[in-house]
């Protein structure tokens, strides 16, 4: 049989065992069976995993020298870092400098050696893309990359866990740590806020993940180790000359699909932790959440556009679909809930009807359990959950974020999201405040438009306006009942 070998790339037959640098080994069961019965291949080379860990790092100076601190203090390092900084106009490539050369570490009698490097590559039109795949470029002859977003910061035995992982599952092409947020370098009532209503977005994010057999995805550039084999099948099967492309909003999840199409799986650990740097003001979270929600909506929404094709029906996109569907379940819920009311207020047709408590309820039990399922939780997280108001108001927030997405989309809107995103985190820009500009001005056009009814046709309007919101509320409540109640297989977010 002839085998196909591409420049550069590894084939899959290679009779190469990748063995875990940290910690305790996990036993090949190969290694077991005797000599005489192995044939050709019973004495197959067996060799320590190599990792290099990739940082785009753009305007990183308050967080680069965290990141790498925690990096050089893994219970495995990686064997080398990159340190890739674009379009950067502060202090970061002096700070990062101060960590250039080799550091070495010893861990139970074991020792390791890390070098890091420092590469400036100036103006980058493709901005953390290109810095991404110069990355991979400076890393091959490792067996893994390890992306790390230049806030980001990992939990000590992070790395170790994301390694001994991969290697005991060839399978496996990419694998994302579970991430949450650092809340105790966040002042101030607003960030807490936001902070508070972000680590309970991602929780609930990542327990989804976690109970659906860890199939992840998203493997986000926060922090997620990569197969070089499977980078190296993604730019084979799909015709690239790198791994991460920059014709899509999200080019984590663009790579993840691609993986997933490649024959590998995509999985989130189930105890590597990372710390990623949060969105502390209302401007810099509208941002980050209109890129991420119109990158996804690109992808999964049917048709060619440019480069990007939509994946409607690709495994990695149901939990997307899940999302976008419950956003707007509750979009519908809570508008049409405050329209009905103040309709039937104003005729004094409104009736207190106790069984209207039963979906805040649930949906406070809900959030509390997820509160409960965090790792590092706090009475913080606790209050969050149990008040109702902060996870009310926190939901209004982020109904926002998802109707600017979808209006953006349909609209054809050429604008760069990663630009918009880096404005909003200096400050800049105000289309954050549009969503609650748009909600008030609705709300004002249909109360003159019902004034302007007889009370036949509103008596007519409310008729049928309840009972469509009772059975669209009975719908979301199942929902949450179904998630409340699923077990959570011991994992911890």
């Amino acid at each position: 049989m002839t085998q196909l070998v591409v420049h550069g790339n590894r084939r899959s037959t290679d009779r190469t065992h990748l063995l875990a640098r940290g910690g305790q080994q996990v036993p090949d069961i190969s290694s077991l069976v005797p000599a005489e019965f192995g044939g050709t291949e019973a004495h197959e080379q067996q060799r320590h995993a190599t990792i290099s860990c990739v940082i785009p790092a753009y305007n990183e100076e308050s967080t680069i020298a965290d990141v790498l601190v925690s990096l050089l203090s893994q219970t495995r390092p990686p064997d080398v870092v990159h340190v890739v900084i674009n379009n950067t106009d502060d202090d970061t490539p002096e700070i990062a400098g101060q960590f250039v050369g080799e550091h070495t570490r010893v861990v139970k009698g074991e020792t390791y050696r890390t070098v890091v490097h420092v590469h400036d590559i100036g103006e980058n039109p493709d901005k953390k893309v290109g810095a991404l795949n110069y990355g991979y470029f400076v890393s091959r002859g490792h067996d893994y990359i390890l992306g790390v977003d230049g806030d980001t910061t990992l939990d000590r035995r992070c790395v170790e866990w994301l390694e001994k992982e991969m290697v005991t599952d060839p399978r496996i092409g990419g694998l994302s740590a579970i991430y949450t947020f650092d809340k105790s370098k966040v002042h101030g009532a607003m960030a807490r806020f936001l902070v508070a209503g972000q680590r309970a977005q991602f929780a609930g994010f990542n327990m989804d993940n976690l109970v659906r057999g860890r199939n992840m995805a998203v493997l986000g550039g926060q922090c997620s180790l990569f197969s070089v084999r499977a980078l190296e099948s993604v730019m084979y099967r799909h015709h690239q000359s790198a791994p991460w492309v920059r014709d899509s909003e999200v080019e984590d999840s663009k790579l993840s699909l691609q993986i997933k199409d490649a024959g590998f799986s995509t999985k989130i650990s189930a105890r590597a932790r990372a710390f990623v740097g949060p969105m502390t003001t209302l401007r810099a979270l509208h941002g980050q959440q209109v890129k991420w929600n119109f990158g996804g909506i690109d992808l999964l929404w049917p048709g060619q556009r440019g480069d990007s094709k939509g994946q409607p029906l690709h495994p990695n996109l149901r939990l997307r679909w899940y999302e976008n569907i419950s956003m707007v379940f509750n979009i519908g819920a809570r508008m049409g809930f405050l329209l009905l009311l103040a309709a039937a207020l104003s005729i004094d047709a409104f009736v207190f009807n106790p069984i209207w408590l039963i979906p805040p309820a649930v949906a406070t039990l809900l959030n509390l359990r997820i509160a409960l399922s965090m790792h590092d939780k706090s009475a913080v997280d606790i209050f969050y959950a149990v008040l109702v108001a902060p996870a009310e108001l926190y939901m209004w927030v982020r109904m926002g974020h998802f109707v600017t997405a979808w209006v953006q989309f349909f609209a054809r809107v050429e604008k760069d999201n990663w630009a918009a995103q880096a404005a909003a985190e200096r400050g800049r820009g105000s289309a954050y405040v549009m969503p609650a500009v748009c909600a008030a001005a609705t709300f004002l056009v249909l109360i003159f438009a019902w004034s302007q009814q007889s009370i036949g046709v509103q008596s007519a309007i409310l008729s049928i306006g309840w009972p469509v919101l009772y059975l669209l509320t009975v719908l979301q409540t199942i929902f949450m009942l179904k998630k409340l109640v699923r077990r959570q297989r011991g994992f911890t977010v």
